[in-house]
């Protein structure tokens, strides 16, 4: 018998807002393996895998999972991406709390598991844009998407199904912000993006000072097309 309640990060929470109800969950990098358990003890989930590819983690992992009387519930496995699955055998996946092109390589690398059934929560740190750009060329349909801020952080989460190749184009504009988000406009959006302007600012600022004019020139239009598609979707 497990316990009834377990406490987790505002971020895990709302990851596991989008595990399908009752599907088998593989959350790939599951450190302590707090998601999975927390889907677990929340009835959210009816098995999970926690796929760990470093020791430490994943003796942790293994470690909460015993903690809460989990084990006949969450495999703990050791490996490299969705090398610890087999194809067809999880209906959910989450990757989250690393790159985007690390999570885009780790989806290319293993896209043979993939079904058609399967649900992708993806959580980025950095490189969203990327990230989306895979999930278009791969067609897999972003269905949802949310934006939060904790402990001075702020997080997207992306929601993906598989779909036709016609089922989602996104215009250069979905790709930086994100087709749901940028909908949404919300107020954490809106001071993602401003920080993110002045972050350009600043660079163009510190390039006067640069020497070669050629490649900086270029590098200035490219920053200033970027701010002024900030402007345009968050004015």
């Amino acid at each position: 018998m497990y316990v009834k309640e377990f406490v987790v990060s505002k971020r895990l929470e709302s990851l596991a807002m989008y595990i399908p109800s009752g599907a088998t969950l593989a959350d790939i990098g599951s450190d302590h393996a707090y998601l999975p358990c927390y889907a677990a003890i929340n009835g959210r989930i009816v098995s999970a895998i926690a796929g760990e590819i470093n020791e430490g983690p994943f003796r942790l992992a293994q470690e909460t999972v015993k903690q809460h009387g989990l084990e006949n519930v969450i495999a703990v496995r050791r490996g490299n991406g969705l090398n610890v699955i087999a194809s067809g055998e999880v209906d959910a996946i989450v990757i989250a709390g690393m790159g985007g092109d690390l999570i885009r390589t780790i989806l290319e690398e293993g896209k043979q598991k993939l079904t058609t059934q399967t649900t992708l929560i993806l959580q980025p740190n950095v490189g969203e844009k990327r990230l989306r750009e895979w999930l278009q060329a791969e067609q897999w349909r972003i269905i949802n998407e949310e934006i939060l801020e904790e402990d001075g952080h702020i997080y997207e989460i992306v929601v993906a199904k598989y779909g036709a190749p016609s089922s989602m184009y996104l215009s250069l504009e979905d790709l930086w912000f994100g087709p749901c988000l940028r909908r949404q406009s919300s107020a954490i959006f809106k001071k993602k993006w401003r920080a993110e302007r002045q972050r350009r600012e600043n660079v163009l600022i510190s390039l006067e000072r640069a020497q070669n004019m050629d490649m900086i020139k270029e590098k200035r239009k490219a920053i200033e097309r970027e701010m002024t598609l900030i402007d345009e979707v968050i004015t």
